[in-house]
């Protein structure tokens, strides 16, 4: 039998932990009552967990058991580090040295270009990842024990599973409205939203931090750290600042001016790719709808536990059109020349993701427009389903449960292809070269 080439092992393992995952949820098990989970909505929750998206058909908290939440975080803890992470992790464990074709899959599922010392990184990533995850664990508990009446255990229990699904970027919440009973309170939003930003930044960006905040090591702080870091603070600025002047007299009115700048903040970073929310996304306002759907088109960082574009592929793309205005044949940026390689790849996930977006929003609209819950502004909240799913943010304005059949199937393929679609396709076209001993004459054709 051929052998799996990278690309194909990373989508691979992903399916088959979705296949796992739903097969876990579907038993009797995994249900408070006890009745099994139909076949659509196991396969669905275990699809939006894995792919780390947070869209739900049933209400996690009220609907799962504990066994259920612990497969649910399972898989969006597999989903967020990266299920061939985890694979090297074992293989570590057990005293085997990785192959090469191992070191392959880690170094292009985690955006990395040296192959050496990758066991020493991996081992780095999830120390980092389980050492984040357990202080944010133990600053929800400790402000929870302090305004709650909740039993120890149910503050345990709640304080990992939205520390694991925040640095996820998951969205998954235990709490039937997300976090909208905590708008107010600032230690738990920042505790939340830096564990949002930490976990969307990407390993690579997390490990070169010290380096980039000291002066006699900035300028040796890589390109794609501070790309990174530039598009993360812009787009978290610029989303808070839409948010409050749009939402102040709309969702946010009755909220102080606190509220209103906490809200802000909190769902400028979580549209990106969380999927967590302090106010009703149902009742947003349409332009409010149409800029977090430009916020989760872009979504997190290479290398991270988000999806979307990332935002290194956005500023290339942003390099790219400036360096056209501006008539210049190279595109740079912080005074380094982009390989055109870069470019080339950036462009074909641009175009691929949008082409998919296109296609998968006027089959959700085919097949869903005689849902009556789709009158009200039927176009954009399915628009609005089909980004967030792609981005795998897990933001929605209501739909989900209400979804077809073929409406879920369509949104689970979506979920699956922005987690691992836009990445594959950059292993693809850097692992698969076309070799070729000819050319063909060049001719021009008009544009524009």
């Amino acid at each position: 039998m051929k052998k799996l080439n990278p690309p194909q092992i990373v989508v691979v393992s992903f399916l088959f932990a979705i296949l796992i995952g739903a097969t876990l949820l579907s038993m009797p098990l995994s249900s408070q009552s006890g009745e099994r989970t139909s076949l659509i909505d196991s396969l669905f929750t275990a699809t939006s967990a894995t792919c780390v998206t947070g869209l739900i058909v049933r209400n996690t908290g009220a609907y799962f058991s504990w066994f259920g939440k612990l497969v649910i975080l399972v898989l969006f803890q597999m989903g967020g580090l990266g299920i061939m992470t985890f694979s090297t992790l074992f293989a570590i464990l057990l005293g085997r040295k990785l192959t090469i074709r191992e070191d392959v899959v880690i170094q292009r599922t985690m955006i990395q270009n040296k192959l050496q010392n990758l066991a020493t990184l991996i081992k780095y990533i999830l120390l980092i990842a389980f050492g984040i995850e357990l202080a944010g664990a133990a600053c929800l508990a400790l402000r929870w024990a302090n305004i709650t009446d909740w039993s120890i255990g149910r503050i345990l229990i709640n304080s990992v599973f939205h520390s694991v699904s925040a640095f996820c970027n998951a969205g998954f919440s235990l709490f039937p409205r997300s976090f909208s009973s905590f708008s107010a309170d600032l230690y738990i939003n920042l505790t939340v939203v830096s564990l949002i930003v930490i976990g969307g930044i990407g390993f690579v960006v997390i490990l070169e931090l010290p380096r980039f905040f000291k002066r006699k090591t900035f300028h040796r702080t890589s390109i794609q750290t501070k790309v990174v870091l530039t598009m993360t603070v812009s787009l978290i600025l610029i989303g808070a600042a839409v948010f409050f002047f749009v939402e102040k007299n709309n969702t946010m009115l009755h909220l102080s001016v606190k509220e209103k700048v906490l809200a802000s903040f909190f769902q400028s970073v979580a549209a990106r790719t969380a999927g967590f929310n302090t106010v009703n996304i149902g009742k947003l306002a349409a332009p409010t709808l149409y800029f977090f759907i430009f916020l989760m088109f872009i979504g997190a960082s290479p290398g991270s536990t988000g999806g979307g574009i990332k935002t290194c592929t956005f500023g290339v793309v942003l390099a790219t059109a400036f360096s056209m205005l501006k008539n210049r044949d190279r595109v740079s940026m912080f005074k380094k020349v982009i390989p055109k390689s870069i470019v080339r790849n950036s462009m074909a996930i641009l175009f691929l993701a949008l082409g998919w977006i296109f296609v998968a929003t006027f089959l959700l609209a085919l097949t869903e427009y005689r849902n009556a819950i789709f009158s009200d502004n039927f176009f954009l909240r399915a628009f609005f389903e089909v980004v967030s799913a792609f981005g795998t943010v897990g933001l929605s304005t209501g739909i989900t449960s209400t979804l077809s059949a073929l409406g879920k199937i369509i949104i689970m393929c979506t979920m699956f292809i922005g987690r691992v679609g836009p990445l594959t396709l950059v292993m693809a076209i850097a692992l698969q070269r076309e070799r070729i001993g000819y050319a063909y004459p060049e001719e021009k054709i008009m544009i524009g």
